[in-house]
């Protein structure tokens, strides 16, 4: 380490000013503001979990008048012989307008582009809501907003049931008992096994949602049989678990496809098992409603009806409902303005930059599409790179940045120099942003005003933080500079170029931090690019979308703080495992494992209270802004659950239970791309016909 750079860690260390300290004195702290009333944001209707489904036989099914054409043809089995024993039943009263009819498409407009079909290694399906279409997990959370609080857990879904023991060390798993992938292929534990010990526990593997053993607790896998697993803990009723078999996590794909590509089982390396199922593979199998049948790069990916989908209605109508799912290849921007005019069908409008415009647009009578504001869980923060044991190599200047960012008055100056109403505004004029200190959401169950600390905007305050953090302008030139005549002191911040809200915040902040001293420099990166770089932190501060950990807080739970090696998006260790945590991170830690021990609902809400002060008094993720989302989807849809976020548990791809929804007879259009068709053979091109 240089001179100046031994000096500045020294100065940290010592907690002094190296300079003349400028005569400022830092406001106290305070709680943050009330969200500003937003009449738009709608309502949901409120159930138990065993409103929704439950699993029994019928006693006759039915499915499309096409897919007897293939039965007809001996082409396929008869209906009851592709379902389950105990099919998953949807309930009727609980689908907002009732039994569906078949047919139409579902038209998707999305700006990622698909990497190829190996999920589990990885592998990008493009986002949109095509891997919530194709994969299926154990259980399932997406349309838990509905969810009564008395009843809150994960749906079942893969997982037909689940029991503890006494002790609460050994949770016991029963399969949904005969469902089967969609070329025909028994859907077993052996599925459970592979994906557990040769994906979660293989460190040579990289699930796409980054599924760890720490995501379970650690678990111990014991198969029981064909349909039953069990997972052994070192610690009693780990619940989090159960939230964890959901999206993104435990989603098991196909080991009669995987198996043989994985190099324990006789696959050449890693770097192929990854690549085995590229982009323009087709008919890939499925568990999820719908398969990828057609990708044209740049234009469109198609997606079939899968005729073995092991979920009904109560009239014994095989679902999905909807026969082909389209995602038009363009950018996410595109896909608010086509929803708007109809010829997209479905938009998560997640760009607060277009909705003013939208719900003009939408207020038209005439409007193909209509527009629905859920709460205010998009929420953008501040990350600095905790890491001083070599996460992502920093050279010497990262390390000092990397120290700074542990020094709490350095933080504090962050969050005094930033003006969070004016970032807000920045995207959108309105009552849709709302100041963010950090940590979780207001108006989300875990949340407390009085347990969340607020560093408001001024600039004094600011400057004053910089002083005590020993950091002061020496040259004149308007920045601070490393200490003894040092260089001006330049941070880099992470951002994605993906999305033009995240590019505005990043540019927002880097002038308010510019307005109080602080010189930063943009790395705007997208795609896998970005991602990359933050998951091998090579950054000194990153802006990031907040996950589902900080909104629902039962879910994603070792996110909240770095509990393991990996779980913290921001602070993660070096090639040894090693983590050097701060003293209030050990706190966090503590609070989160205790969270994740308890059952008791009252200790929990305590818990999270403490979580929220610690963190929010020590600015672990410098908040931003948070603002709601809201559904955009064409008037033609039926079974579109009212008050359906676009995300909070999950997606609202996942959250409106997209296998429901239909569209009635006199309101279908004629685009779909491969009618009458179905799913071929995996490897195949394209869809087959049953003649």
């Amino acid at each position: 380490m240089n001179r100046n750079l031994t000096a500045l860690s020294g100065a940290l260390l010592l907690g002094v000013s190296l300079a003349a300290a400028p005569a400022f004195a830092q406001v106290a702290p305070t709680t943050p503001p009330d969200p500003p009333k937003f009449d738009a944001q709608g309502e949901p209707v409120f159930v138990n979990r065993s409103d929704i489904l439950e699993y029994k036989a019928l006693p006759s099914y039915t499915e499309p008048e096409f897919v007897k054409a293939f039965v007809d043809a001996g082409k396929l089995p008869p209906v009851a012989e592709r379902l389950p024993k105990e099919p998953m039943v949807y309930k009727t009263a609980n689908q907002p307008d009732g039994t569906g009819v078949y047919g139409d498409v579902m038209r998707h407009v999305i700006g990622g582009r698909p990497e190829g079909w190996n999920y589990w290694a990885g592998q990008s399906y493009g986002w949109g809501g095509i891997d919530i279409g194709l994969v299926e997990c154990l259980t399932r959370t997406g349309p838990l907003f509905t969810v009564n609080a008395s009843d809150l857990q994960p749906l079942p879904n893969l997982a037909k049931s689940w029991d503890w023991s006494e002790d609460g060390k050994t949770l016991t798993v029963k399969l949904v008992e005969g469902a089967k992938w969609s070329d025909g292929v028994d859907f077993t534990t052996d599925d459970i096994e592979f994906y557990y010990n040769d994906i979660v526990n293989d460190s040579n593997v990289k699930p796409l949602n980054g599924a760890s053993p720490a995501s379970y607790s650690n678990g111990k896998l014991t198969v029981i049989d064909k349909y039953s697993f069990s997972l052994s803990f070192e610690t009693a009723f780990p619940e989090a678990v159960l939230y964890n078999f959901a999206y993104g996590n435990f989603c098991p794909g196909p080991a009669h496809a995987l198996k043989p590509h994985h190099p324990k089982y006789g696959g050449k390396s890693y770097d192929d098992f990854r690549n085995a199922f590229p982009s323009d593979y087709m008919n890939f199998p499925s568990l999820g409603a719908w398969v990828v049948v057609e990708h044209r790069p740049d234009d469109v990916v198609v997606l079939r009806r899968n005729p073995y989908y092991w979920k009904v209605d109560e009239a014994g109508n095989q679902l999905p409902y909807l026969d082909e799912m389209q995602y038009r290849l363009s950018t996410w921007a595109d896909r608010d303005i086509q929803a708007v005019a109809g010829t997209g069908d479905f938009s998560n409008l997640e760009q607060a930059e277009n909705y003013v415009e939208s719900l003009k647009k939408a207020a038209d009578p005439a409007s193909p599409a209509k527009l629905a504001f859920g709460p205010r869980t998009i929420g953008y923060s501040l990350y600095p790179n905790y890491s001083v044991n070599g996460w992502g190599e920093p050279d010497a200047n990262q390390q000092a940045i990397r120290e700074l960012n542990r020094n709490l008055d350095f933080r504090k100056a962050i969050s005094y120099g930033l003006d969070r109403q004016r970032l807000g505004e920045s995207l959108v004029k309105g009552p849709f942003t709302t100041p963010y200190p950090g940590g979780l959401y207001a108006g989300t169950s875990f949340y407390d005003k009085d347990s969340t600390v607020y560093y408001p905007f001024d600039k004094d305050s600011a400057k004053a933080s910089l002083a005590a953090a020993g950091l002061t302008d020496t040259d004149g030139n308007g920045f601070v500079n490393l200490p003894n005549g040092g260089a001006d002191l330049n941070v880099t911040l992470l951002t994605n170029a993906d999305y033009q809200t995240d590019k505005n915040l990043a540019e927002g902040v880097i002038a308010m931090m510019g307005d109080i001293g602080l010189k930063v420099t943009l790395n705007a990166l997208a795609g896998k690019d970005r991602e990359a770089a933050g998951l091998a932190g090579k950054f000194d501060w990153q802006i990031v979308r907040n996950g589902t950990e900080l909104i629902t807080v039962v879910q994603s739970t070792t996110a909240l703080a770095p509990v393991g090696p990996t779980t913290s998006n921001h602070h993660q260790a070096n090639a040894k495992g090693e983590l050097v945590l701060q003293d209030y991170e050990k706190q966090l830690v503590d609070l989160v494992n205790k969270f994740m021990a308890t059952r008791d609902p009252a200790e929990r809400v305590a818990l999270m209270k403490q979580y929220q002060k610690i963190y929010t008094e020590n600015l672990d993720g410098i908040g931003l802004t948070a603002y709601p989302g809201a559904l955009i989807i064409n008037k033609r849809f039926a079974n579109i659950p009212a008050g359906a976020p676009i995300f909070m548990y999950n997606w609202a791809e996942d959250n409106i239970i997209r296998e429901r929804v239909f569209v009635p007879k006199d309101k279908q259009i004629n685009a779909e791309l491969h009618p009458n068709t179905l799913p071929g053979k995996p490897g195949e091109a394209g869809p087959v016909a049953a003649n």
